[in-house]
């Protein structure tokens, strides 16, 4: 275990029972969410491996990210 993580750890053990469980509850998830995100950039590195690789146009796709996240 990390030192960070550690000192994380014991920190929060000073604080009262539902800081932690809450804590405990955000923590898992954010590891739940890497976890998922490092099986996507497996699933994709195997992809362009294989040749399946499309060619992107850079600007389309920050305007396409633009026009979504402006809702």
């Amino acid at each position: 275990m990390s030192t960070a993580l550690k000192l994380a750890m014991a920190k929060a053990a000073g604080l009262p029972e539902a800081a932690q469980e809450q804590l405990g509850r955000e923590l898992l998830e954010r590891i739940e969410a890497l976890t998922r995100l490092r099986a996507e950039i497996d699933i994709g590195i195997r992809e362009l491996d294989a040749g399946l690789g499309e060619e992107l146009d850079i600007e389309e796709f920050i305007e396409q990210l633009h026009d979504a996240h402006a809702r």
